[in-house]
Protein backbone atom coordinates (compact mmCIF):
# COMPACT_ATOMS: atom_id res chain seq x y z
CA UNK A 1 0.00 0.00 0.00
CA UNK A 2 1.83 3.06 -1.27
CA UNK A 3 0.90 6.69 -1.74
CA UNK A 4 1.24 8.38 -5.11
CA UNK A 5 4.37 10.17 -3.94
CA UNK A 6 5.94 6.89 -2.87
CA UNK A 7 5.10 5.28 -6.23
CA UNK A 8 6.72 8.24 -8.01
CA UNK A 9 9.88 7.76 -5.96
CA UNK A 10 10.12 4.08 -6.87
CA UNK A 11 9.69 4.89 -10.55
CA UNK A 12 12.03 7.89 -10.72
CA UNK A 13 14.62 7.70 -7.92
CA UNK A 14 17.36 6.13 -10.01
CA UNK A 15 19.89 8.95 -9.72
CA UNK A 16 23.14 9.46 -7.82
CA UNK A 17 21.33 11.56 -5.20
CA UNK A 18 17.70 10.74 -4.32
CA UNK A 19 16.30 13.05 -1.68
CA UNK A 20 12.91 13.32 -0.01
CA UNK A 21 12.20 16.67 1.68
CA UNK A 22 9.08 17.42 3.64
CA UNK A 23 6.67 17.05 6.48
CA UNK A 24 7.02 14.66 9.39
CA UNK A 25 5.01 11.43 9.13
CA UNK A 26 4.42 12.00 5.41
CA UNK A 27 5.69 8.56 4.42
CA UNK A 28 9.27 9.45 3.49
CA UNK A 29 11.05 6.94 5.72
CA UNK A 30 8.31 4.31 5.52
CA UNK A 31 9.09 3.72 1.84
CA UNK A 32 12.81 3.42 2.58
CA UNK A 33 12.18 0.80 5.27
CA UNK A 34 9.77 -1.24 3.15
CA UNK A 35 11.60 -1.02 -0.16
CA UNK A 36 14.48 1.37 -0.84
CA UNK A 37 17.18 0.32 1.66
CA UNK A 38 16.87 -3.46 1.12
CA UNK A 39 16.69 -2.99 -2.65
CA UNK A 40 19.77 -0.73 -2.84
CA UNK A 41 21.84 -3.04 -0.65
CA UNK A 42 20.99 -6.23 -2.49
CA UNK A 43 21.51 -4.82 -5.98
CA UNK A 44 25.08 -3.72 -5.04
CA UNK A 45 26.06 -6.97 -3.38
CA UNK A 46 29.53 -8.09 -4.41
CA UNK A 47 30.50 -4.70 -5.83
CA UNK A 48 33.41 -2.67 -4.52
CA UNK A 49 32.79 0.00 -1.87
CA UNK A 50 31.20 0.50 1.53
CA UNK A 51 27.61 0.50 2.65
CA UNK A 52 26.91 3.40 5.04
CA UNK A 53 23.89 4.49 7.05
CA UNK A 54 24.18 7.91 8.64
CA UNK A 55 22.01 9.55 11.27
CA UNK A 56 22.35 12.35 13.78
CA UNK A 57 23.61 9.70 16.21
CA UNK A 58 23.83 5.92 16.40
CA UNK A 59 20.82 6.07 18.70
CA UNK A 60 18.67 7.77 16.06
CA UNK A 61 19.85 5.25 13.45
CA UNK A 62 18.67 2.44 15.68
CA UNK A 63 15.33 4.11 16.42
CA UNK A 64 14.50 5.50 12.98
CA UNK A 65 16.06 2.92 10.66
CA UNK A 66 17.25 -0.36 12.15
CA UNK A 67 14.39 -0.98 14.56
CA UNK A 68 11.66 -0.60 11.92
CA UNK A 69 13.73 -2.64 9.46
CA UNK A 70 14.03 -5.37 12.09
CA UNK A 71 10.29 -5.32 12.72
CA UNK A 72 9.69 -5.79 8.99
CA UNK A 73 12.41 -8.30 8.06
CA UNK A 74 13.43 -9.96 11.34
CA UNK A 75 16.58 -10.27 13.45
CA UNK A 76 18.31 -12.64 11.05
CA UNK A 77 18.38 -10.09 8.26
CA UNK A 78 18.79 -6.91 10.36
CA UNK A 79 21.39 -6.95 13.10
CA UNK A 80 22.41 -4.46 15.76
CA UNK A 81 25.24 -1.93 15.73
CA UNK A 82 28.42 -3.58 17.04
CA UNK A 83 31.45 -2.06 18.74
CA UNK A 84 33.11 -1.42 15.38
CA UNK A 85 30.15 0.74 14.24
CA UNK A 86 28.82 -1.80 11.77
CA UNK A 87 25.64 -3.83 11.54
CA UNK A 88 24.78 -6.83 9.38
CA UNK A 89 21.93 -5.95 7.00
CA UNK A 90 20.66 -8.46 4.45
CA UNK A 91 23.95 -10.37 4.56
CA UNK A 92 26.14 -7.28 4.13
CA UNK A 93 28.31 -5.29 6.55
CA UNK A 94 26.98 -1.74 6.83
CA UNK A 95 28.68 1.14 8.65
CA UNK A 96 26.28 3.00 10.98
CA UNK A 97 27.68 6.37 11.97
CA UNK A 98 26.56 9.57 13.67
CA UNK A 99 26.92 12.57 11.35
CA UNK A 100 26.53 15.58 13.62
CA UNK A 101 30.29 16.20 13.53
CA UNK A 102 32.74 15.42 10.78
CA UNK A 103 35.13 13.51 13.07
CA UNK A 104 32.38 10.99 13.77
CA UNK A 105 32.48 9.79 10.16
CA UNK A 106 36.26 9.68 9.86
CA UNK A 107 36.05 5.91 9.25
CA UNK A 108 34.76 6.51 5.72
CA UNK A 109 37.44 9.06 4.81
CA UNK A 110 39.38 7.78 1.85
CA UNK A 111 37.00 4.90 1.15
CA UNK A 112 34.61 4.49 -1.76
CA UNK A 113 30.90 4.33 -0.89
CA UNK A 114 28.64 2.24 -3.06
CA UNK A 115 25.48 3.05 -1.10
CA UNK A 116 24.70 5.61 1.57
CA UNK A 117 21.43 6.22 3.38
CA UNK A 118 21.07 9.53 5.24
CA UNK A 119 18.42 9.90 7.92
CA UNK A 120 17.58 13.50 9.00
CA UNK A 121 20.13 14.94 6.56
CA UNK A 122 19.41 18.59 7.39
CA UNK A 123 20.80 18.08 10.91
CA UNK A 124 24.27 17.04 9.70
CA UNK A 125 27.43 19.07 9.72
CA UNK A 126 28.04 20.46 6.21
CA UNK A 127 31.56 19.04 6.18
CA UNK A 128 30.06 15.57 6.48
CA UNK A 129 27.98 16.19 3.37
CA UNK A 130 31.02 17.38 1.41
CA UNK A 131 32.92 14.28 2.51
CA UNK A 132 30.05 12.04 1.42
CA UNK A 133 29.84 13.59 -2.03
CA UNK A 134 33.53 12.96 -2.65
CA UNK A 135 33.21 9.29 -1.61
CA UNK A 136 30.39 8.44 -4.04
CA UNK A 137 32.98 7.75 -6.73
CA UNK A 138 31.76 4.53 -8.38
CA UNK A 139 29.49 4.47 -11.46
CA UNK A 140 26.92 2.63 -9.35
CA UNK A 141 27.33 4.80 -6.20
CA UNK A 142 24.02 6.04 -4.86
CA UNK A 143 22.76 8.11 -1.94
CA UNK A 144 19.22 8.22 -0.54
CA UNK A 145 18.25 10.84 2.03
CA UNK A 146 15.24 12.07 3.97
CA UNK A 147 14.90 15.30 5.89
CA UNK A 148 12.52 17.83 7.38
CA UNK A 149 13.06 21.35 5.96
CA UNK A 150 14.57 24.04 8.17
CA UNK A 151 15.39 27.71 7.56
CA UNK A 152 15.70 29.17 4.07
CA UNK A 153 19.42 29.87 4.50
CA UNK A 154 20.25 26.30 5.48
CA UNK A 155 23.48 25.08 3.87
CA UNK A 156 21.79 22.10 2.20
CA UNK A 157 19.13 24.23 0.51
CA UNK A 158 21.46 27.05 -0.46
CA UNK A 159 24.54 25.09 -1.50
CA UNK A 160 23.01 21.95 -2.98
CA UNK A 161 19.26 21.74 -3.57
CA UNK A 162 18.98 25.22 -5.10
CA UNK A 163 21.94 24.56 -7.41
CA UNK A 164 20.93 21.18 -8.85
CA UNK A 165 19.69 22.55 -12.17
CA UNK A 166 22.45 25.14 -12.53
CA UNK A 167 25.23 22.62 -11.87
CA UNK A 168 23.47 19.77 -13.68
CA UNK A 169 23.70 17.51 -10.62
CA UNK A 170 22.43 13.96 -11.07
CA UNK A 171 19.70 14.24 -8.43
CA UNK A 172 16.02 13.48 -7.92
CA UNK A 173 14.26 15.52 -5.23
CA UNK A 174 10.74 15.09 -3.92
CA UNK A 175 8.79 17.45 -1.64
CA UNK A 176 6.17 16.08 0.75
CA UNK A 177 3.39 17.66 2.81
CA UNK A 178 1.63 15.91 5.68
CA UNK A 179 -1.42 15.57 3.43
CA UNK A 180 0.51 13.43 0.92
CA UNK A 181 0.29 10.50 3.32
CA UNK A 182 -3.21 9.26 2.48
CA UNK A 183 -2.95 6.47 5.05
CA UNK A 184 -2.90 8.77 8.09
CA UNK A 185 -6.16 9.13 9.94
CA UNK A 186 -7.92 12.47 9.74
CA UNK A 187 -7.79 12.65 13.53
CA UNK A 188 -4.00 12.41 13.52
CA UNK A 189 -3.71 15.06 10.80
CA UNK A 190 -6.06 17.42 12.61
CA UNK A 191 -4.23 16.96 15.91
CA UNK A 192 -0.80 17.57 14.40
CA UNK A 193 -2.02 20.68 12.60
CA UNK A 194 -3.48 22.00 15.84
CA UNK A 195 -0.35 21.21 17.83
CA UNK A 196 1.96 23.21 15.57
CA UNK A 197 -0.49 25.94 14.57
CA UNK A 198 0.99 29.42 14.88
CA UNK A 199 4.60 28.20 15.03
CA UNK A 200 7.36 27.88 12.45
CA UNK A 201 7.07 24.11 12.87
CA UNK A 202 3.67 24.15 11.15
CA UNK A 203 5.28 25.37 7.94
CA UNK A 204 8.13 22.91 8.23
CA UNK A 205 6.53 19.77 9.63
CA UNK A 206 3.02 20.03 8.18
CA UNK A 207 3.45 21.94 4.91
CA UNK A 208 7.01 20.74 4.29
CA UNK A 209 8.33 24.24 3.56
CA UNK A 210 11.76 25.77 4.11
CA UNK A 211 10.76 28.61 6.40
CA UNK A 212 12.51 31.27 8.47
CA UNK A 213 11.54 31.68 12.12
CA UNK A 214 10.27 35.14 13.10
CA UNK A 215 8.63 36.90 16.04
CA UNK A 216 7.41 35.22 19.21
CA UNK A 217 8.70 31.70 19.67
CA UNK A 218 6.14 30.18 22.04
CA UNK A 219 3.02 31.69 20.52
CA UNK A 220 0.78 28.91 21.86
CA UNK A 221 1.76 29.86 25.41
CA UNK A 222 1.91 33.62 24.88
CA UNK A 223 -1.58 33.75 23.33
CA UNK A 224 -3.25 31.54 25.97
CA UNK A 225 -1.09 31.37 29.12
CA UNK A 226 -4.01 30.40 31.34
CA UNK A 227 -4.23 27.06 29.56
CA UNK A 228 -0.79 26.10 30.81
CA UNK A 229 -0.37 27.88 34.16
CA UNK A 230 -1.62 25.90 37.16
CA UNK A 231 -2.08 26.90 40.80
CA UNK A 232 -0.68 23.63 42.15
CA UNK A 233 0.24 20.07 41.24
CA UNK A 234 -2.00 18.38 43.80
CA UNK A 235 -2.71 14.76 42.94
CA UNK A 236 -0.05 14.61 40.21
CA UNK A 237 2.33 11.65 40.43
CA UNK A 238 5.79 12.32 39.03
CA UNK A 239 7.85 9.44 37.68
CA UNK A 240 10.86 11.73 37.13
CA UNK A 241 11.84 14.94 38.90
CA UNK A 242 14.78 16.62 37.21
CA UNK A 243 16.59 19.84 38.11
CA UNK A 244 18.29 21.98 35.48
CA UNK A 245 21.03 24.46 36.39
CA UNK A 246 22.18 27.43 34.35
CA UNK A 247 25.25 28.84 36.11
CA UNK A 248 25.74 32.56 36.43
CA UNK A 249 28.89 32.15 38.53
CA UNK A 250 29.97 35.50 39.95
CA UNK A 251 28.93 37.61 36.99
CA UNK A 252 25.26 36.85 36.45
CA UNK A 253 22.13 35.08 37.56
CA UNK A 254 22.11 31.38 38.36
CA UNK A 255 18.88 29.52 37.60
CA UNK A 256 17.47 26.35 39.11
CA UNK A 257 14.40 24.80 37.47
CA UNK A 258 12.66 21.66 38.74
CA UNK A 259 10.72 19.65 36.17
CA UNK A 260 8.32 16.83 36.95
CA UNK A 261 7.48 14.21 34.30
CA UNK A 262 4.48 11.95 34.83
CA UNK A 263 4.42 8.18 34.11
CA UNK A 264 4.71 7.11 30.47
CA UNK A 265 6.09 10.62 29.71
CA UNK A 266 2.56 11.97 29.30
CA UNK A 267 2.99 15.39 30.92
CA UNK A 268 5.80 17.79 31.80
CA UNK A 269 5.40 20.22 34.71
CA UNK A 270 7.70 22.99 35.91
CA UNK A 271 7.12 22.65 39.64
CA UNK A 272 9.64 25.03 41.21
CA UNK A 273 12.38 27.51 40.40
CA UNK A 274 15.04 29.61 42.10
CA UNK A 275 16.97 32.58 40.75
CA UNK A 276 20.22 33.70 42.42
CA UNK A 277 20.98 37.32 41.64
CA UNK A 278 23.97 39.49 42.43
CA UNK A 279 27.46 38.37 43.38
CA UNK A 280 27.75 34.99 45.05
CA UNK A 281 30.56 32.54 45.73
CA UNK A 282 30.45 28.93 44.56
CA UNK A 283 29.94 27.87 48.18
CA UNK A 284 26.92 30.13 48.50
CA UNK A 285 25.51 28.71 45.29
CA UNK A 286 25.99 25.16 46.54
CA UNK A 287 24.14 26.01 49.76
CA UNK A 288 21.26 27.56 47.82
CA UNK A 289 21.05 24.52 45.57
CA UNK A 290 20.87 22.21 48.58
CA UNK A 291 18.04 24.34 50.01
CA UNK A 292 16.22 24.20 46.67
CA UNK A 293 16.73 20.44 46.43
CA UNK A 294 15.27 19.88 49.91
CA UNK A 295 12.30 22.11 49.13
CA UNK A 296 11.50 20.15 46.00
CA UNK A 297 11.92 16.77 47.71
CA UNK A 298 9.77 17.77 50.69
CA UNK A 299 6.98 19.06 48.43
CA UNK A 300 6.99 16.77 45.39
CA UNK A 301 9.10 13.71 46.15
CA UNK A 302 12.45 12.24 45.18
CA UNK A 303 14.67 14.19 42.77
CA UNK A 304 15.88 11.61 40.27
CA UNK A 305 18.12 13.66 37.96
CA UNK A 306 20.05 16.94 37.82
CA UNK A 307 21.85 18.54 34.90
CA UNK A 308 24.23 21.51 34.93
CA UNK A 309 25.48 23.74 32.14
CA UNK A 310 28.99 22.69 31.11
CA UNK A 311 29.96 25.93 29.38
CA UNK A 312 32.75 28.22 30.63
CA UNK A 313 33.27 27.31 34.32
CA UNK A 314 30.25 25.01 34.37
CA UNK A 315 32.11 21.73 34.76
CA UNK A 316 34.26 23.17 37.54
CA UNK A 317 31.15 24.34 39.39
CA UNK A 318 29.41 21.01 38.86
CA UNK A 319 32.44 19.18 40.25
CA UNK A 320 32.37 21.40 43.33
CA UNK A 321 28.62 21.03 43.68
CA UNK A 322 28.81 17.23 43.55
CA UNK A 323 31.50 17.24 46.19
CA UNK A 324 29.33 19.49 48.39
CA UNK A 325 26.30 17.21 47.93
CA UNK A 326 28.36 14.14 48.81
CA UNK A 327 29.79 15.81 51.92
CA UNK A 328 26.31 16.75 53.11
CA UNK A 329 24.74 13.37 52.48
CA UNK A 330 22.50 14.48 49.61
CA UNK A 331 21.89 11.47 47.31
CA UNK A 332 22.13 13.26 43.97
CA UNK A 333 24.75 13.35 41.22
CA UNK A 334 24.65 16.40 38.93
CA UNK A 335 25.55 15.49 35.36
CA UNK A 336 26.58 17.64 32.40
CA UNK A 337 23.50 18.76 30.51
CA UNK A 338 22.64 17.65 26.99
CA UNK A 339 22.35 20.89 25.07
CA UNK A 340 21.45 19.67 21.61
CA UNK A 341 20.34 22.19 19.01
CA UNK A 342 18.40 25.21 20.24
CA UNK A 343 15.72 24.60 17.61
CA UNK A 344 15.18 21.03 18.85
CA UNK A 345 14.78 22.22 22.43
CA UNK A 346 12.28 24.83 21.25
CA UNK A 347 10.41 22.28 19.17
CA UNK A 348 10.02 20.01 22.20
CA UNK A 349 8.30 22.74 24.22
CA UNK A 350 6.11 23.81 21.29
CA UNK A 351 5.11 20.20 20.68
CA UNK A 352 4.18 19.71 24.35
CA UNK A 353 2.27 23.00 24.51
CA UNK A 354 0.39 22.06 21.35
CA UNK A 355 -0.63 18.71 22.83
CA UNK A 356 -1.63 20.27 26.17
CA UNK A 357 1.05 18.22 27.92
CA UNK A 358 3.18 21.11 29.25
CA UNK A 359 2.25 22.94 32.47
CA UNK A 360 3.90 25.50 34.75
CA UNK A 361 3.02 26.33 38.33
CA UNK A 362 1.98 29.93 38.90
CA UNK A 363 4.80 30.48 41.40
CA UNK A 364 7.41 29.95 38.63
CA UNK A 365 7.08 33.56 37.52
CA UNK A 366 10.49 33.86 35.89
CA UNK A 367 9.90 30.96 33.50
CA UNK A 368 6.40 32.21 32.72
CA UNK A 369 7.90 35.58 31.80
CA UNK A 370 10.55 33.90 29.65
CA UNK A 371 8.01 31.86 27.65
CA UNK A 372 5.88 34.95 27.14
CA UNK A 373 8.70 37.12 25.82
CA UNK A 374 11.14 34.84 23.95
CA UNK A 375 11.80 35.93 20.36
CA UNK A 376 13.52 34.40 17.37
CA UNK A 377 16.80 36.12 16.47
CA UNK A 378 16.31 37.65 13.01
CA UNK A 379 20.09 37.78 12.48
CA UNK A 380 20.86 34.15 13.32
CA UNK A 381 18.67 31.43 11.87
CA UNK A 382 16.87 29.16 14.35
CA UNK A 383 18.41 30.86 17.37
CA UNK A 384 16.76 32.69 20.25
CA UNK A 385 17.38 36.40 20.62
CA UNK A 386 20.09 36.68 23.28
CA UNK A 387 20.81 40.38 23.69
CA UNK A 388 19.77 40.76 27.32
CA UNK A 389 16.25 42.01 26.53
CA UNK A 390 14.58 38.66 27.23
CA UNK A 391 15.32 36.20 30.10
CA UNK A 392 16.55 33.21 28.12
CA UNK A 393 18.69 31.79 30.97
CA UNK A 394 15.42 30.63 32.55
CA UNK A 395 14.60 28.74 29.36
CA UNK A 396 18.06 27.18 29.25
CA UNK A 397 17.78 25.83 32.80
CA UNK A 398 14.31 24.44 32.10
CA UNK A 399 15.49 22.77 28.89
CA UNK A 400 18.52 21.24 30.58
CA UNK A 401 16.15 19.50 33.00
CA UNK A 402 13.94 17.97 30.29
CA UNK A 403 15.95 17.63 27.07
CA UNK A 404 17.62 14.33 28.12
CA UNK A 405 14.14 12.82 27.78
CA UNK A 406 13.52 14.28 24.31
CA UNK A 407 13.15 10.94 22.54
CA UNK A 408 10.58 9.63 25.01
CA UNK A 409 8.60 12.87 25.02
CA UNK A 410 8.57 13.13 21.22
CA UNK A 411 8.12 9.44 20.43
CA UNK A 412 4.60 9.82 19.04
CA UNK A 413 5.95 12.16 16.33
CA UNK A 414 9.63 11.40 15.84
CA UNK A 415 9.38 7.70 16.59
CA UNK A 416 7.09 6.98 13.66
CA UNK A 417 8.04 6.55 10.03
Amino acid sequence: MLTNKQKDFINNANHRFNIKVGATRSGKTYLDIMYTIPQRIRERSGKEGLYVILGVSKGTIERNVLEPLRERFGNNLVGTISSNNTANLFGEQVYCLGAEKVNQVSKIRGASIKYCYCDELAEYNEEVWELLKSRLDKPYSCLDATLNPENQSHWLKKNFLDTIEEKDIDAYVQYYTLFDNTYLTQEFIDNLCKEYEGTVFYNRYVLGQWCNAEGLIYRQFADNPNLYIKDNADGINFMIISIGIDYGATEGETEFKATGITPYFKQVWTIDEEKLTGLHTPEQMYEKFAEFYRRVVNTYGKVTHAYGDYGALGQVLTFGLNRYLQQHGIPLQVQDCIKGRIVDRIELDCHLFGQMRRFILKKCKYLIEAYSQALWDDKHEDERLDDGTTPIDDLDASEYSMFPFYDKLMTDIKGGY
